[in-house]
């Protein structure tokens, strides 16, 4: 079996006026974060940190901020299509571990909401996805409370080989 990892980061800074979202979750907060689609950068960290590992790019090579069709998205969806090309690919997720970095709001109380929607989105096992969290010690704009922020890092298997490799 061929194994693969690849590791994946995402910032976006809080605003007021949106929705919160992490890991597909709505977590409840006076601000949400800034971007394109939901801004949701735990799904973003994890979609690529998949590209990664199937050496297949990044997430905005593959949904554009330029691009109209992805304007307000929810990133589950950008993550079910993320998890269709590397299936092009051959590579099936079989591992994710992400890490959170936020001041504020408390994540943990959401972490199996998260992980559930992760297992789902990606059809794994519950012992196959990781979540976590931590703040980053009131230091820089994430300890400031301006940015939420993610890494993620994803373990991909090959399906199968095509003849001669």
């Amino acid at each position: 079996m061929s194994l693969r990892a690849g590791i994946g980061y995402d910032i976006h800074r809080l605003v007021e006026g949106r929705k919160l979202y992490l890991g597909g979750a709505c977590i409840p907060h006076s601000k949400g974060l800034l971007g394109h689609s939901d801004g949701d950068v735990v799904l973003h960290a994890i979609c690529d940190a998949m590209l990664g590992a199937a050496c297949m790019g990044d997430i905005g090579g593959h949904f554009p901020d330029t691009d109209a069709s992805f304007k307000d998205a929810r990133s589950l969806e950008l993550l079910a299509r993320t998890r269709e090309i590397i299936a092009r690919k051959n590579y099936a997720v079989i591992n994710i571990d992400c890490v959170i970095i936020a001041e504020e709001p408390r994540i943990a109380p959401f972490f199996s909401r998260i992980k559930e929607n992760i297992e789902k989105e990606l059809s794994l096992k519950k012992e196959s996805v990781n979540i976590k969290a931590t703040t980053n010690e009131g230091a820089g704009s994430l300890g400031r409370g301006e940015a939420i922020a993610a890494y993620a890092v994803a373990t991909l298997r090959r399906k199968f080989f095509p003849c001669g490799r």
